[in-house]
């Protein structure tokens, strides 16, 4: 059968770069990645992240940092019968201001904004985790953020 016209637009298969994959091992003990999309999966795709939280952490999982674009970054709960409610809590940094989230949410990093760092406090249920930024490759600038 011939390839569809655009079935290059449709992604269904994980592909990391290269610094996740070195990673991908200690990320899976407490999340499993679902898909990552950036320039170097589909030619000008904007960077998109999803995963799934599943387990707390003691441990930051990502530093605090900025970025040279605007991110849009979410927490989703699982529970189609109750979507508002995370079942768990994320602590998540905007500057100096800690945040504790409890429920469904999408939270706007516009470029130059310092945010997270990012832990799982508690995870009774599975988060899904997703990171649209505007740019079409994911980097973060860390120069001089404690």
């Amino acid at each position: 059968m011939a390839e569809l016209k655009y079935e290059k637009y449709i992604l269904t298969d994980l592909q990391l770069p290269e610094p996740q994959q070195t990673r991908a091992a200690e990320y899976a003990k407490r999340a499993t990645r679902i898909l990552w999309l950036e320039d170097f999966v589909i030619q000008g795709a904007p960077s998109i992240i999803l995963s799934w939280y599943w387990k707390a952490t003691e441990e930051p999982g990502t530093p605090a940092h900025t970025h040279d674009f605007d991110e849009v970054v979410g927490f989703i709960g699982s529970d189609p019968q109750n979507p508002q409610e995370l079942y768990g809590e994320v602590e998540f940094w905007l500057e100096d201001e800690k945040y504790l989230l409890t429920k469904s949410c999408l939270i706007l990093c516009p470029k130059g904004l310092k945010h997270c760092p990012l832990r799982v406090v508690r995870a009774d249920k599975p988060m899904l985790f997703i990171a649209v930024s505007m740019s079409t490759k994911y980097s973060k600038i860390m120069n001089d953020l404690k």
